[in-house]
């Protein structure tokens, strides 16, 4: 038993010892992050370095009358797949809260890819400020990377739409894969630019983180400043959220992570679903303008890897088919802002955990469906 154990401890040291090579020689000691933090989790901010997203003057939720059928098959679904905050607002009132696993109202969460559609909607204000031509101008305008060869022929609207044709492989389980240096790496522009081209732009919806951290590049470069200055001016500050966001980047100063890693809150998360049930309105002034509000939640309709149109996503937005209407941001551990227009209802859920893929209906996690199925009948 002692001769089996010691080969094994001999075995992993070996492993370790040539992962360290490999990781100093190649350039790529993101790899020692990955392999001591293993898996991602909604408290990762601990770990990186992170910029503020200010505020001003809070305007706190106003409290309405508290939703008392909440089902108990919905709590053993929630709690199943660990969720820690459950925040439904209808008509600008909160009338369903709930915290678990020692998180509040002002406890901090990981938004993961629901930072995707907060960058978008800074694309959109960039846009309405004047500081972007339009979703049609070349991406190379804006990230010099993109200037030359094939790259030249990707525009903004490919890369909102998740068909930018770059050979970025968006893989979750692989340490030595793009998607773990992008998130673990200290140098995301480089990470996001160093890709190549397999099809041609806006012909194959494929998702792509790669394709967002572009996005914040253009935000930056048109606005000259940095996605969480930008995201306090135009959305923490005029929305009254409550508690400052932090926004993880690659290093101390470096670029922030605009695909993910937007920490706040589940009543300041909400915000962001008040401003597109808005239209994109501010207290009804707009932030983004009306076209870009309409396409952003509308199906991109580009063919996907199945050969069949998206009816599923938009501008970083997330769509279920089988609610016309409906929208939501999402995050790869069940972070979602849920937009119900027809009810005038922002549903908000983080957690550790989602629901098995083969439990999704078409593209759409079964919580979600549950919470919306939920949702509509309020």
């Amino acid at each position: 038993m002692k001769t089996i154990l010691l080969r094994v401890f001999q075995v992993v040291l070996a492993l370790m010892l040539l992962i360290a090579v490999y990781a100093v020689a190649s350039g790529k000691t993101y790899l020692f992050k990955a392999v001591i933090y293993n898996f991602a989790g909604i408290d990762d901010y601990q770990k990186f370095s992170n910029d503020t997203v200010t505020v001003a003057a809070a305007k706190p939720w106003a409290e309405g009358n508290t939703i008392k059928d909440y089902p108990d098959s919905l709590n053993q679904l929630l709690e199943k797949i660990q969720t820690v905050a459950l925040l439904v607002i209808k008509k600008d009132s909160v009338v369903l809260e709930k915290y678990w696993d020692g998180y509040s109202d002002s406890s901090l969460s990981g938004s993961f890819s629901m930072a995707k559609s907060v960058t978008s909607v800074l694309i959109g204000a960039a846009i309405k400020d004047g500081l972007i031509g339009s979703i049609n101008d070349p991406v190379g305008k804006y990230v010099p990377e993109f200037n030359e060869g094939k790259k030249a022929a990707v525009r903004i609207v490919d890369v909102l739409t998740m068909s930018s044709g770059t050979d970025f492989d968006e893989s979750y389980g692989n340490p030595l894969s793009v998607t773990a240096e992008l998130y673990y790496g200290t140098d995301v522009r480089k990470t996001a630019t160093s890709v190549n081209m397999t099809h041609e732009p806006g012909t194959l919806h494929r998702y792509k983180s790669g394709d967002t951290q572009l996005l914040g590049l253009i935000v930056e470069k048109a606005t000259g400043k940095s996605l969480a200055a930008y995201a306090a001016e135009k959305l923490w500050q005029p929305l009254g959220a409550e508690h400052p966001a932090l926004w993880s980047n690659d290093h101390p100063g470096g670029a922030i992570k605009a695909y993910c890693c937007f920490n706040s809150n589940a009543r300041d998360f909400a915000r962001i679903g008040k401003l597109m049930l808005d239209s994109g309105k501010i207290n009804g002034v707009p932030v983004i303008d009306s076209s870009y509000f309409v396409n952003s939640i509308k199906a991109c309709g580009i063919k996907d890897d199945k050969g069949e149109a998206c009816d599923y996503y938009g501008y970083q937005w997330w769509l279920d088919p089988l609610h016309p209407g409906l929208f939501y941001a999402r995050g790869i551990l069940g972070q979602f802002i849920i937009v119900i227009p027809a009810k005038q209802m922002v549903i908000v859920r983080l957690g550790h955990k989602t629901s098995p893929r083969e439990e999704r209906i078409r593209t759409v996690p079964k919580e979600v469906r549950y919470l919306v199925d939920w949702g509509v009948q309020h």
